[in-house]
């Protein structure tokens, strides 16, 4: 039987953000629209996809079997006719962006808007979450994360500094009152600010000078998930509350104004910058095509420190 395309792109939309609502959003349609689109499909398989109540919207068995067979086909449906935009001067479409909140503030600024700006008929949307999230589930093209928690059957480019450190920061006043660490078991004995992941798990703080790697976990008054509560952690190192541990880069102004006194530095650790990784599929996207090669010819990506 002839099946509408645009009506199991309807189907996937509405499945992914269990719900029309937010379907719609994600899709740039109307909720409407996707509720007609479903339904229509639904008369066409003989058989309901997806169980409506007022609080939500879940496939049924018969739909979630269908999402899962559906997705890596239309991706590839997708992508093949995508591979048009090639031959246009200006390739054109959404590319979306699933990356950590640190580099959403560190590696993004300096490269989306002359990104942008060479490619005007993109639009890129970046979605900045803490989760390890499936970019594909998650209805991304590619995500920016760190060597450790890449996914094995994903194609991985360099994306901004080669390497990073993570610091340990406390005011000045605060260093005055409590005394300044000469040994990062010292920290056992200040207030240290903390944060937590979206999984649950705590942030542990390393540290490593000379072949020898000390992890400590940090005790103190104040408790953030990571990510878009990070600021609070380094508004409190400021007013004096303890000590922080962040991304140096993140901390760098604080330093340059005195707000902030680096800890410990010579055991600040260091590890491999950030990655843009991607499904290794065939057909990738003509917008993440156009980015992933901006990434490559970019100047300041993956200078050494």
């Amino acid at each position: 039987m002839p099946i509408d395309l645009g009506d199991l792109n309807a189907f996937m939309a509405v499945a992914r953000a269990n719900g029309f609502r937010e379907g719609a959003r994600t899709s740039g349609t109307s909720a409407s629209r996707l509720s007609d689109a479903v339904r229509r499909l639904e008369a066409d398989l003989g058989v309901r996809l997806l169980n409506r109540t007022t609080r939500s919207v879940v496939p049924t068995e018969a739909g979630q079997r269908l999402l899962e067979r559906l997705e890596p086909a239309l991706n590839e449906v997708e992508a093949a006719l995508d591979v048009v935009n090639r031959f246009r001067d200006r390739p054109a479409g959404t590319l979306r962006l699933n990356v950590p909140v640190s580099a959403a503030r560190l590696v993004l600024p300096t490269i989306v808007p002359p990104f942008l700006a060479a490619y005007p008929d993109i639009r890129l949307e970046v979605i900045a979450d803490e989760s390890f999230v499936d970019v594909l589930a998650a209805g991304c093209d590619a995500g920016i994360r760190y060597d450790e928690r890449l996914e094995q059957d994903m194609i991985a480019v360099p994306i901004g500094p080669a390497t990073q450190r993570y610091a340990t920061a406390a005011s000045p006043a605060y260093l005055d009152r409590h005394g300044r660490p000469e040994h990062p078991r010292d920290l056992l004995r200040h207030a240290c600010l903390q944060g937590r992941f979206a999984s649950g798990a705590m942030l542990t703080w390393e540290f490593e000078r000379d072949g020898e790697e000390i992890e400590i976990e940090p005790k103190g008054p104040l408790l953030v998930r990571i990510g878009g509560a990070t600021d609070l952690l380094v508004d409190a190192a400021v007013a004096g509350t303890g000590i922080v541990a962040l991304f140096e880069d993140w901390l760098q102004p604080y330093f340059n104004d005195g707000r902030l006194e680096p800890v410990l530095e010579c055991w600040w650790p260091r590890f491999t910058g950030p990655f843009l990784y991607y499904p290794g599929r065939r057909l990738v996207p003509a917008p993440l095509r156009a980015f992933i090669d901006f990434v490559k010819a970019f100047p300041a990506s993956r200078q050494p420190e």
